[in-house]
């Protein structure tokens, strides 16, 4: 009997993330969706990640506005909600309260499949979101974030995935945010997971980075992967994903039965293609393979951003040794996997350690607070040992967190009721408990999302140097990047 592969579309959000900076605002997806409604996806992948962060800030389109305008949209496809676990759409875990209110919101405005994830594979910071989307009849599919490094074995991915399968998820997918997977790593990752967790469903998600994903993903299906994760040829490739087009042809040609409209993505990627002429927008292009890749593991959107802010203080020289400390910053802390927030923590504390190894300082004698909350298990357990000395210099004698992250965040919810009430909707209680006042009234000031218009937003870079100068703590700090 010939087996059927699924496809989940990317493109209206991971992958425009990934080349255009995030900043494919509603009106550019009105043509586009009714194609990807008609083209036979299991899913379209629509908010999260940095999706809902750039709405808010930079685009002023009310992500849940977009939510309900897409699903008008798309009506018979499920829309997929992606979001960073316990820490929704930031860096920053939140009360268990918001979480369950932000499940509850997204089965209201109109999403149909929750794929979340935690950075550090913590399946702890996956209980409530995946209950909350579970109770609101979300079809949930948990993430495990995939890394090399001598710790995560295929027995620890295999680990993670029962932790999984015990939460109750429909469903289990393969998170590849740096596209470090090998061909020769399938062979035994996806039997371990398959054997893992039994009759549900495997998908894999690898963007393109290292230029294996599309061969990857093909090995991967011949395993035993069920979906896999690809975008429109015009948004595909680089640091984005697997072309549909090309992957669909290829897996036919293997015997898969593939139910996808070939047609229909071709007529989206000629709409994307004029799409990115008149706003000035990259395409795709297929990736070299390079082995430093693998040491530093840094997705290419966060080294274009490092490399542009070292040039405006006379630092570009440097990106390379930088680069090389983030490597050696990775094995220092544990093997922390480099996906926001940490691929974030990671190349700031190697800029620290350069910087500082300049001025005549050791490593580490800076370190930012998210550093020192991350070796303490403030984010989760450390995967990795971290040699006792330098646990020592970084925490500064405060103890270690043992138990769940989450449960440390005070619930959160009446407080704002009460101290920036009232709100219209529950909505819009949500937005304050992610933004402060001033992002909160700005987006409120641009009104409804217009769909009379295709201009992208514009991009404010913030300096390295000011942050690193300015600011002990980093959160606010992020360098765009296509690691989701």
């Amino acid at each position: 009997m010939t087996r059927t592969v699924n496809i989940i579309d990317l493109t209206l959000r991971d992958a425009h993330q990934c080349l255009w900076a995030t900043r494919m605002t509603t009106a550019m997806m009105k043509d586009l969706a009714p194609i990807y409604d008609r083209a036979g996806f299991e899913a379209i992948d629509l908010v999260g990640g940095a999706v809902f962060d750039v709405c808010v800030r930079y685009l002023k389109e009310d992500p849940w506005e977009r939510m309900r305008i897409l699903r008008s949209w798309v009506r018979e496809t499920p829309l997929i909600i992606h979001t960073r676990g316990q820490s929704l759409f930031t860096f920053e875990f939140f009360a268990d309260d918001v979480v369950e209110l932000a499940a509850q919101r997204f089965a209201a405005n109109g999403m149909r499949y929750h794929t979340p994830y935690d950075a550090i594979n913590d399946i702890r910071n996956l209980e409530i979101p995946v209950q909350a989307a579970k109770e609101h009849g979300l079809h949930t599919i948990g993430g495990i974030v995939y890394t090399e490094s001598p710790v995560h074995t295929d027995e620890y991915y295999a680990a993670r995935a029962k932790e999984l399968v015990r939460l109750g998820v429909d469903g289990i997918y393969i998170k590849d945010p740096s596209g470090l997977l090998r061909p020769d790593r399938v062979p035994t990752l996806v039997p371990a997971l398959k054997n893992a967790i039994g009759e549900l469903p495997l998908q894999l998600h690898s963007h393109c980075l290292s230029g294996l994903a599309p061969y990857a993903a093909l090995l991967a299906v011949d395993y035993g992967v069920d979906v896999v994760h690809t975008a429109t040829s015009t948004l595909a490739n680089g640091a984005s994903h697997p072309p549909t087009e090309q992957f669909v042809r290829n897996c036919r040609r293997r015997g898969y039965q593939v139910n996808v409209d070939l047609e229909s993505v071709e007529l989206a990627a000629d709409k994307l293609a004029y799409l990115a002429k008149i706003e000035k927008k990259p395409v795709g292009e297929i990736a070299e393979y390079d082995e430093f890749h693998y040491h530093h593991q840094v997705p290419g959107g966060m080294i274009s951003n490092l490399k542009y802010q070292l040039s405006t203080v006379g630092l570009e020289d440097r990106l390379e040794d930088i680069l090389e400390e983030a490597g050696h910053v990775r094995a220092d802390l544990g093997y922390p996997i480099v996906v926001s927030p940490f691929a974030q923590y990671i190349i700031t504390q190697s800029v620290l350690n350069v910087m500082g190894k300049d001025q005549g300082k050791q490593r580490y004698d800076t370190v930012p607070d998210e550093v020192r909350l991350y070796v303490r298990g403030g984010y989760g357990r450390v995967v990795g040992e971290i040699e006792s000395n330098l646990y020592d210099k970084i925490a500064r004698g405060e103890e270690p967190i043992e138990d769940r992250p989450g449960a440390h965040v005070p619930l959160a919810l009446e407080k704002l009721r009460r101290t920036r009430g009232p709100f219209a909707s529950d909505d819009d209680l949500l937005l304050a408990a992610f933004y402060a006042d001033r992002e909160y009234s700005a987006l409120k000031e641009a009104g409804p999302i217009r769909l009379d218009t295709s201009t992208l937003g514009s991009t404010p870079l913030i300096t390295l140097i000011k942050e690193l100068a300015g600011r002990k703590s980093i959160r606010a700090f992020s360098l765009n990047s296509s690691s989701a």
